[in-house]
């Protein structure tokens, strides 16, 4: 009988790989996690986290614009950009501790450096060896720059929460999820800000009356969009200046260029292919209904295997695996249909379900309700912004098919909704619900009239 060092050595500490470990410690198996940057992966240190205590200081700007409608007095505030930078960090650190904690109460032994698998049950840290049963890969990904002439010059979001001073001028080239939203952060914070993408829309993937929706809003808040573009070249000017020429011969110059153009699983480096390892045309690895690979003792869950890139995603597949592996009472497997979403932006756009798009190609006969309307405190303030609220329904079984928003905390609203979305519920259902007064979540219980 083979004896290995551990039972499961897991390569990454982040979302997926923490909670894979510490549950399957918490079974009695004998867990190592390897890990070289801190805790936590991308969305505690690069992402999720950093990125929505930035976006809602630049909402501050606002609301003291908006307090005045209500009688509030006294000078404006200003923002002093190095304040926010160290309360994001020191928060940061906090959870960095707090997910170093999980892994030694739950029993796991912490292994600090670069994994690299070099056999089916070998991995390699520094000038050491580690024998696993099973090897499970949780490296999450990384950003990735297209091959433009000079975009050495730009940075990608990883760059974005260390910046010393606030830019004046940003170009962000990406529409989907992490350049909106950091369009939306700079801007709040004062910057004047370019978006550019290479769709004709932002957001490509989401429903179409929310991208239409969302570009109408970004533009309101002073977002200049360049959609249907491509960049060309960038160049540097003066002191930080960086010159951006598009296809079109547009030149668009700003003191900070990001590259906000797609993440790609973190398999480069890892010798995988070497091993056996099979990944698709992204690098993800290829895995099987139980996140394994076509070598049998390595398995992958979340970003590294090119799937739905969403850390709640990555924390359930990592939370069945344990429960598959050293349980008794495993879980329900991970279902990926009606999984909700958000998009940080100003406003926040929310979804679940299948766009209108995506219900007409499977053959559904549709009924289509939607309002937009200007929230309440808007109203008060004077602001613009409209509120998009949206329902797509099968006409034959009055199942609701997909629900989308755009709107203040559309994610919190969203996510209610989810549930029932989930429990299959239909059109009556929404109708004989009794909404909260006065809320934008009642408006999905209010919609009557069809539109489409």
């Amino acid at each position: 009988m083979t004896t290995y060092d551990v039972d499961l050595l897991v390569i990454g500490a982040g979302s997926g790989g923490v909670r894979c470990a510490r549950i399957a410690a918490g079974h009695g198996a004998r867990v190592a996690v390897v890990e070289a940057s801190a805790l936590g992966g991308t969305c505690v240190n690069l992402g999720c986290v950093p990125k929505k205590l930035y976006m809602t200081a630049s909402r501050y700007g606002a609301l003291a614009d908006d307090a005045l409608a209500f009688g509030w007095q006294g000078p404006a505030p200003s923002h002093r950009w190095s304040t926010l930078r160290e309360a994001v960090a020191a928060e940061v650190r906090r959870l960095n501790g707090i997910y170093g904690r999980l892994l030694d109460q739950s029993g796991c032994t912490l292994i600090r450096g670069y994994g690299r698998p070099i056999g089916p049950h070998q991995v390699q840290v520094g000038d050491q060896t580690y024998s696993a049963a099973r090897i499970l890969l949780a490296t999450g990904g990384e950003p990735t720059v297209p091959p433009i002439p000079g975009a050495e010059l730009g940075v990608v979001s990883d760059a974005l929460f260390d910046l010393r001073r606030a830019p004046e001028r940003v170009v962000i080239v990406g529409g989907g999820y992490i350049g909106v939203e950091f369009a939306c952060i700079f801007r709040g914070l004062g910057a004047q800000v370019s978006l550019v993408n290479k769709t004709d829309c932002v957001l490509t993937a989401f429903d179409h009356d929310v991208r239409d929706h969302l570009a109408t809003e970004l533009t309101r808040q002073g977002i200049a969009l360049y959609l249907g573009r491509r960049v060309s070249q960038v160049t540097s000017g003066q002191g930080e200046t960086r010159h951006v020429r598009l296809d079109d011969d547009t030149t668009l110059s700003c003191d900070l260029l990001v590259f906000a153009t797609g993440r790609r699983p973190r398999t480069r480096g890892l010798g995988l292919e070497e091993l056996g390892v099979a990944l698709d045309d992204t690098g993800g690895v290829i895995v099987d209904g139980d996140y394994r690979s076509s070598v049998p003792s390595i398995f992958a869950i979340g970003d590294v295997t090119g799937g739905l890139t969403l850390t709640p995603v990555a924390t359930a597949e990592g939370h069945w695996l344990a429960d598959h592996w050293f349980s008794e009472r495993p879980r329900p497997r991970v279902e990926y249909d009606h999984i909700p979403t958000a998009v940080f932006s100003r406003p926040n756009v929310a979804t679940v379900g299948l766009t209108e798009a995506q219900a007409a190609a499977a053959g559904h006969p549709l009924q289509i309700y939607k309002g937009a309307f200007r929230p309440l405190s808007g109203v008060v303030a004077g602001r613009e912004e409209r509120t998009l609220v949206k329902l797509v329904v099968c006409a034959q079984t009055a199942r609701v098919l997909g629900l989308h928003m755009v709107g203040d905390e559309a994610g919190e609203v969203v996510q209610g909704f989810a549930v029932a979305l989930k429990c299959g519920a239909k059109k009556e259902d929404f109708d004989r619900t009794i909404g909260i007064h006065p809320t934008v979540a009642e408006e999905f219980v209010t919609l009557r009239t069809p539109v489409g």
